[in-house]
């Protein structure tokens, strides 16, 4: 059983990491405009020195001197380039439940990183700061491939989660950044909103451990009209990424008004269940105001306990309420035995019950990467 003073909960609530002000401080950080400038992946050029981007379904067209809608990504002389190459704006130590990953290495340090940028617009952004901003707006850290890698482990850390903002935008440094992690036999997670088309996906599949899937609603006038973009490739993202054996976690963010019907949610469940298989966790979390939607409340607890229970009576096996410290929601149950497995009060892991993926009491096999620091780079 591990114990740590609570109080240490509340400083992670206010930092969103106990030493992520300790990580900061170790790093020099640039205020310089420099680009970051790095050929990008997955563009084709057209006539009159426009190109056109591959990487996620916006699929942006861009004469010379245009950036796409992720800002980041520019024609300069009808070559397409990433602004954002070893340019990462936020670089933080975590613990792995706040990415949220609550089947993977339970109490893990992750090496956190993200630049600025996004290719979707969502209104409610918790972190739009940095996501709906360009890089010449906001400082960054010169640190490439090599140096995230060498930063990481003087941490002690062996996994990294590329998170923050939308890692998609800065594919061509998470890709090269992957490659040197698995190499040294370390472990990549993601957190993303899977707005990215087949082909990149599976070519950084091929490194990934563990992805976590911002599903943001399950319907197309709600991805229109709060993100700017369209259900359709999310979802074929999670089945893409579900076919390539890469462990799967699904959050959705419960917004009042906006995506909390009961009906969307029980639909949102039979999906998952059917597409992504009842193992697969889901995390409702619970809404603040944030963004451009400040005027709205935080979601009701009444309204996440109520979605958790459709997605249990749809057969999903582990369902969790997440941004509602304390409650037991936030715990690991045994879908058998229904024994407590592992206990969280916010971010802090206070017992774990599963020994050898499965549970202690009764040896039901757990879904999950428990096991992921024990065996170097094994998927």
């Amino acid at each position: 059983m591990i114990k740590k003073p609570r109080f240490i909960f509340y400083i992670l609530i206010i930092t969103g990491s106990l030493i992520s002000t300790l990580l900061v401080t170790g790093l020099v950080r640039s205020t310089t405009s420099s680009s970051g400038l790095h050929e990008a992946l997955y563009w084709h050029g057209l006539p009159e020195g426009r190109v056109q981007c591959e990487l996620c379904p916006h699929r942006c067209v861009l004469k010379p001197g245009q950036r796409g809608r992720c800002t980041v990504r520019e024609n300069k002389d009808g070559k397409l380039y990433s602004l954002v190459y070893g340019k990462p704006c936020a670089v933080h130590v975590d613990p792995i439940e706040k990415k949220p990953f609550f089947h993977v290495a339970p109490s893990s340090s992750v090496f956190s990183i993200a630049t600025v940028g996004c290719n979707l617009r969502c209104i409610f952004c918790q972190n739009w700061q940095i996501s709906q901003t360009r890089p010449e707006e906001t400082g960054h850290y010169d640190m490439g491939p090599a140096e995230t890698v060498d930063a990481l482990t003087k941490r002690g850390c062996r996994i990294i989660a590329y998170t923050y903002t939308e890692p998609t935008i800065f594919y061509e440094y998470m890709l090269d950044t992957a490659r040197l992690i698995k190499q040294q036999g370390f472990f990549n997670t993601m957190h993303t909103c899977g707005y990215i088309n087949p082909a990149p996906l599976k070519e950084l599949l091929k490194y990934m451990d563990a992805v976590n899937v911002d599903l943001k609603g399950f319907n197309e006038t709600f991805y229109r009209k709060m993100s700017s973009g369209r259900l359709e490739p999310v979802l074929q993202a999670l089945k893409t990424i579900k076919q390539e054996g890469v462990w799967l976690e699904v959050t959705n963010l419960v917004i009042p008004g906006a995506n909390d019907d009961p009906e969307d949610v029980r639909k949102m469940c039979e999906w998952i269940k059917e597409n992504l298989g009842e193992d697969t966790p889901l995390h409702f979390g619970r809404f603040f105001p944030h963004y451009k939607l400040g005027n709205l409340p935080p979601t009701p607890i009444e309204t996440l306990e109520r979605s958790r229970q459709i997605a249990l009576d749809m057969g999903l096996k582990y369902v969790y309420i997440g941004n509602v410290p304390g409650n037991p929601a936030e715990n690991t149950y045994c879908p058998r035995c229904g024994e407590l497995l592992v206990k969280r009060v916010g971010y802090i892991v206070e017992e774990n019950n599963i020994i050898d993926s499965k549970c202690k009491f009764c040896g039901y096999k757990i879904a999950g990467r428990w096991d992921m620091l024990d065996k170097g780079g094994e998927k």
